[in-house]
């Protein structure tokens, strides 16, 4: 089982009048949670971007990212067991922090960050579907199919919730079947090896620089802890899920980089720097290559459709906390539908209003500053955790590190430099929506049980 779908029963805990059976989670699922939260829509959109910010070093630059989220899934292992909880990010920054602006501040941040995933995967489903009109395959704008799939499935998520829960784990075996297929075949075929040489590497700045611009690849991971209510066993479950998930998505990534690479001139990538794999498979397999096309159109659907059905269950916890007004606790249809229109409102926005570097740039640094803030209340929590505290620390450093190195790219290269100013006020606006509520909210903030 794969994607946000397998751990279905920790989204459904949290609707209002939800009488669904909890039934605990074993070993298997939990790492397919953190799997399939991570292996979703973003290696489709980003993997021609890393191969043009990185060249050769591509595969570096996913393992480089890679460490810094196995750094990182330290921490959240560590508060997952000491604060078990559907809240998951929300109530560790909430037991860290405690009620008040800088907590608020980075909840509403970490709904914005799945905003700008919602864009990315709509891109990427835009890309690979107007590979789809050959010979003049952006007769239509990509804008057009992506703008289109949000608003049908937010349609289909108004109306069949249930259809959409069912159907995340056909979807995603098909995708990873889909992309293992391409991994072997493109392994099995002659590559060449010389792209990857250490010759033709971008600057070891520029590698990591590129590695954080793509972070939001290992994101997922952080689902986990929302299922940690109902986790079986989870001093041997948890390690394995997210230690175990984020070791098998590094090896995922630089697989799927070096038959990239090992298939396509560099000049080619660049061409078709949006649906790379796409372009990749039909190199390798001919005709045969449309199957990572399906799996670029099944991967990106699935992860918009579970992004949709947890968005209005994320700004339910968090305005059940308290830090967000108790509008969006109401229900309609039976489901915490207002945060889920509000996402598809924005993402609608993003994705037709900016380019896809800029909407990874936004995703990749909105992650890094919350972890950062994870990684913090891991430290200041280690005692009471009885965790390694040094661990938490160069997580910490890790992410402030690698923000530093994002902006540095962002801001070197001059026809990006704006992006600085959209990530400026993504940051800004979080943190004087909870400032301006806070003067006027009346409730009292609450801890999950």
């Amino acid at each position: 089982m794969w994607k946000r779908s397998t751990s279905e029963s920790y989204y459904l805990r949290t609707g209002q009048n939800d009488k669904t059976e909890i039934s605990k989670i074993g070993t298997l699922t939990a790492l397919s949670i953190g799997i399939g939260g991570m292996v979703g829509g973003g290696i489709f959109a980003v993997t021609g971007l890393t191969v043009q910010l990185t060249k050769g070093a591509a595969p570096v630059a996913f393992i480089v990212a890679g460490i810094v989220a196995l750094l990182t899934s330290y921490s959240y292992l560590r508060l997952t067991l000491k604060y078990p909880s559907s809240g998951g990010t929300v109530e560790f920054l909430l037991r860290g922090f405690g009620p008040g602006l800088f907590s608020g501040a980075i909840n509403i941040l970490l709904s914005m960050s799945y905003m700008v995933l919602l864009a990315v995967y709509s891109y990427a489903f835009g890309s690979y579907a107007a590979t789809l009109l050959a010979p003049d395959h952006l007769a239509l704008p990509i804008q057009v199919f992506a703008s289109g799939l949000l608003i049908a499935l937010a349609v289909v998520n108004t109306f069949g919730a249930d259809l959409v829960v069912r159907s995340e784990n056909i979807f995603n075996i098909g995708k990873m079947a889909l992309l293992l297929i391409f991994i072997v075949v493109g392994l099995a075929m002659p590559l060449d090896w010389g792209q990857m040489a250490p010759a033709d590497y971008a600057p070891p700045i520029e590698i990591l620089a590129g590695a954080m611009i793509i972070f939001l690849n290992y994101e997922g991971f952080e689902l986990i802890a929302n299922a940690g209510k109902d986790i079986k066993n989870p001093k041997r479950t948890l390690p394995i899920a997210y230690v175990g998930g984020v070791l098998i998505a590094i090896v995922l990534y630089v697989l799927i980089a070096i038959v990239v690479l090992g298939h396509l001139s560099f000049d080619q990538i660049s061409a078709n720097s949006d649906s790379a794999l796409s372009f990749a498979a039909h190199s390798i397999m001919g005709p045969f290559g449309i199957i990572v096309t399906i799996a670029a159109l099944l991967a990106t659907s699935s992860a918009i459709n579970a992004t949709y059905y947890g968005a209005g269950r994320l700004t339910y916890t968090i305005a059940k906390s308290g830090e967000l007004p108790r509008e969006l606790e109401r229900n309609i249809r039976g489901q915490p539908l207002e945060g889920m229109f509000l996402y598809a409102v924005c993402a609608l926005a993003l994705v037709n209003f900016l380019p896809l570097n800029a909407i990874a740039t936004m995703g990749s640094a909105g992650f890094l500053l919350i972890f950062f803030a994870v990684n913090l209340v891991a430290v200041r929590k280690a005692k009471e955790m009885e965790s390694r505290a040094w661990i938490s620390l160069v997580g910490m450093i890790a992410t402030a590190v690698a923000f530093g190195a994002l902006i540095w790219q962002v801001w070197r290269v001059e026809d990006t430099r704006y992006h600085l100013w959209i990530l400026a006020g993504m940051i800004l606006a979080s943190f004087l929506i909870e400032f301006a509520y806070s003067k006027i909210k009346t409730r009292t903030y609450n801890l999950s049980g």
